[in-house]
């Protein structure tokens, strides 16, 4: 398994980051991103912070990676905030996207990927546009594991299969209780339409994109 979209106490999660890391590898997780929720308000400070904590774990046998998790920015300020988190050093910037179970503004799918962040998290009712866009600046879209955001997986996994953009499948967990195993993570793929084949190529795309940033 590898997770790019969790959170701990440095935002709305209950763990601090080296618990984090820890039970996912209990979990058989191979490399993890910490993305908690930020704005202008807390990036510096999660940025910093987890930093600090992934660098320390580089030779445990899991690869933590420091990321964010931009979360309801207006859609106008999307592409200033995407660039200052990379200036601060998110290794991954992930974009919260138009979830049907929160009043996200209209417009933000379409102002991440255009700002060229690494993934489009939950994006709900995704159109051909912002799947066009997806493709030709390399964002990722994301099924997810979590309560709510899932619902709309189904339609993410038909809409990048039938366009090519690359998927992603993520816990954005919050709670122990949130992580999961790669047996799980196929039967999300499943559930949502997918095959083993397909299951196998996120994997593979995801391992990449690990080796990519890390090097």
């Amino acid at each position: 398994m590898i997770d790019l979209h969790t959170h701990s106490l440095l935002s709305d999660g209950v763990l601090i980051p080296s618990e984090l890391i820890r039970r996912a590898w209990v979990k058989g997780c191979k490399a993890i991103a910490i993305t908690d929720h930020a704005d202008e308000s807390n990036i510096a400070v999660i940025i910093k912070g987890l930093r600090a904590v992934c660098k320390a774990w580089t030779l445990s046998g899991i690869t933590a990676i420091a990321g964010v998790e931009l979360t309801h920015i207006p859609p106008e300020r999307i592409g200033a905030m995407v660039k200052k988190a990379r200036k601060l050093g998110a290794l991954i910037v992930v974009g919260h996207g138009e979830t049907l179970v929160e009043p996200v503004a209209q417009g933000t799918n379409l102002a991440y990927i255009k700002a060229g962040v690494d993934i489009l998290a939950h994006p709900g009712m995704v159109d051909e546009e912002q799947c066009a866009l997806a493709v030709e600046n390399k964002v990722f879209f994301e099924l997810t594991t979590r309560g709510g955001h899932s619902l709309s997986n189904g339609r993410v996994a038909a809409m990048a299969k039938k366009t090519g953009v690359k998927l992603l499948i993520n816990t954005d967990a919050h709670a122990p209780g949130d992580l999961i195993d790669a047996e799980t993570a196929m039967k999300v793929a499943l559930g949502a339409g997918l095959n083993e084949g397909d299951f196998k190529n996120i994997r593979e795309d995801a391992k990449r994109f690990v080796k990519k940033i890390s090097l």
